[in-house]
């Protein structure tokens, strides 16, 4: 792929983005949603992101693994516990990845 198609395709990309989100802005307020679709909509976010990582954490290797020697898994874990308990966005990361990466060292040992 040359530089010209590597810019087509990310002005091709931008444009169908922009696009796509302008006129959803733009309609936002001749709309009205019922109440109870807005606070649904509201965990869209948190239902696709868990979609897109329990296979990682669950499958690290493209197979089930739900044993302790999992550091995907133990890191998940301590990161919910933490998110659950603290509610903090930047200590849930903070412990989930340094779970993970002591895990993933004392595994490795």
């Amino acid at each position: 792929m040359t530089t010209v198609d590597s810019v087509i395709v990310i002005a091709g990309m931008f444009l169908v983005t922009f696009g796509i989100r302008f006129v959803l802005f733009a309609r936002a307020h001749k709309v009205s949603m019922p109440e109870w679709l807005e606070k649904a909509l509201r965990y869209v976010p948190v239902a696709v992101l868990t979609a897109i990582i329990t296979p990682m954490i669950v499958m690290p290797n493209q197979q089930l693994n739900v044993a302790l020697n999992n550091p995907w898994l133990l890191g998940a874990a301590a990161a919910f516990l933490v998110g659950i308990w603290r509610q903090q966005q930047l200590l849930t990361i903070v412990v989930g990845v340094l779970v993970f990466f002591i895990s993933k060292y004392l595994v490795g040992l």
